[in-house]
Formats: structure tokens, sequence, C-alpha cells
């Protein structure tokens, strides 16, 4: 068949039975579509197909037009902080809980695969976090986010203090259980836990939510994409700070440090099948009523 897209990479859950039976069916209906199948290399030792062509995640991403991620949105969420630097589309198979941001079905997806392959999707791009942890005026360490950025102690239930600036200007000093900047897409993961409100994707925008603030009057607050978030730890904090990314990645912090946020320049390309809505997708997943009689 002609396909829009010619090389598709294949991105599981390493060792889950469920998603690599998928994975499997994925590679075997794709080679008989006449396309180029790449694996990425966590999954292929567990899928042991003879003739695949095996690739690391960057790789993967330089060499694909296509990635198709199956599991949960945590592996959506890892591949995707890979898979933004590099031109190409990202398309998810549920394999996970909620799924947010994986769209096909494992037992029914070849017909809306088959329409995505012949160009026929709905293309949305996810803006991602930029964050970079300063100290004495050098980067310590920095990585990205998909859904959120949050700053926090090591501890449970341990208040921290800090300050925060939009665009080099004094927002408010703050002392709490941390604070969760979060990205249109991640604002239906931790930050709706936190109270946060749900922003549509085509926002560009972040919003910044206390956690457990030790006053009445603060509330969550939403700022242009463009803006750039600085967060002063304070040097009386006691406690081990860190950033975390997506729940996966840990920057530590130091009393005194500054937190850079800004938005990442590269966005993520999501493709969706025909006949994908936001909306939708929020009734499914959040039992929100489709009507009210």
């Amino acid at each position: 068949m002609s396909s829009t897209f010619a090389k598709v990479g294949l991105i599981g859950k390493p060792h889950h039975p469920g998603a690599n039976q998928t994975l499997a069916s994925l590679y075997h209906f794709l080679k008989t579509q006449g396309l180029s199948v790449f694996v990425e290399e966590q999954v292929a030792q567990s899928l042991q197909l003879a003739d695949a062509v095996i690739l690391d995640l960057v790789e993967l991403g330089k060499t694909c037009d296509l990635a198709i991620v199956v599991g949960g949105d945590g592996n959506m969420l890892g591949a995707a902080r890979v898979l933004a630097r590099f031109d190409v589309a990202v398309l998810g198979v549920n394999r996970g809980n909620l799924g947010f941001l994986t769209d096909l079905a494992p037992e029914n997806f070849e017909q809306p695969l088959k329409d995505v392959l012949a160009g026929n999707f709905v293309t949305e791009k996810r803006n991602l976090l930029e964050i970079s942890v300063h100290r004495h005026g050098s980067i310590k360490s920095s990585n990205s986010a998909v859904n959120e950025a949050v700053l926090h102690a090591d501890k449970v239930a341990h208040m921290i203090e800090f300050e925060a600036y939009i665009n080099n200007e004094f927002v408010y000093s703050q002392r709490s259980d941390g604070l969760i900047i979060s990205t249109p897409t991640g604002s239906t993961a931790y930050s709706l836990s936190g109270g946060g409100p749900i922003l549509t994707p085509d926002l560009d925008a972040m919003s910044l939510v206390p956690m457990f603030p030790h006053t009445l009057s603060s509330r969550p607050l939403v700022v242009s994409g463009n803006s750039e978030i600085r967060l002063k730890v304070a040097e009386t904090n006691d406690a081990h700070l860190q950033i975390s990314c997506d729940s996966h990645v840990i920057l530590a912090v130091m009393p005194g440090d500054d937190i850079y946020i800004r938005k990442h320049p590269n966005p993520l390309r999501l493709v969706h099948p025909p006949g994908y809505s936001y909306y939708h997708v929020l009734r499914n997943k959040l039992g929100w009523g489709s009507k009210l009689y």
C-alpha cells in the first residue's frame, strides 16, 4: 500500500506479555503493508523476531517517520522526551491504565492504523518543558518533561520554602510541600490531582499549582507558554530537595539553587486516528456524563 510513513519504529513496555503480544502483531501487520519496520532495542530482546532491525531510541528517532509506542502513558512520556528532538510522528497503543496519550486499542488497531498510514489522521503539537538547575551561576543538571516538573522534598509531607519569578518579575514567596509546573498535556495528570485546571492541548500555556500551601489564599496560576519561570530555593531549607520530571527523571536541588523552567524548543508531534476528539477522551477517561438526561 502507498503510505504517508515509509519507516515505522516500534517502542514498548519491556517484559510485559500483553505489550509484547501487541508489538509482535504490529510488526507482522506493518511488514505486510510493505513498510520498513525498526524495533527499539529494549523490547527487541523479549520479542525474539529473527529478522528485525534493532535500533536504540535515539537512532530510531533519527531514522523513522512514525514511532508507535505500546504501553501506558508512562511509556509514552519516556519515549516522547527523546523523540521530541526529532521530526518524527508518534502514535500510542494503550496497554496501560488511563491512556490519555495512547489512542489505539490493542485488540482492533488494524483499521485505525491503516487510516493513519494512508494519511488520514489528526496531528497535534504538544509542548514540553525544559528544566535546568543552576548553582553559583552554572548549570548543574537539566532535563525535559512532557507532563510536569515538580519541586518537592525527598521526604513525605515536608514543607519547603521558595520564591517564584515569572519573566524575572517576583510573583510570591511560598511555604508548601512543593510546586507543580505543568504543560497542557500534564494538566490531566499530577496537576489535576493537586487541584489544577485542565488546559486544552492547543493552549500555549503553563500552570503553576501549589502543593498544600501554608496559606488559604494560594491558587493555581496559568501563564503564557513563552514565560520563563524561575524558582529560588531558600537557603533556610533543611531537607534534600529535588525536581521530578514526569516522575521519571530526578534532578537534585540544594538550598540556594535556582530552577529555570521554559518551553522546550522542540514540541512532540502526536498523530491520532480520524475522529479523534480531546473532549471525548476527557469524558471517557474522567467519567464525565455524556448528557444530562
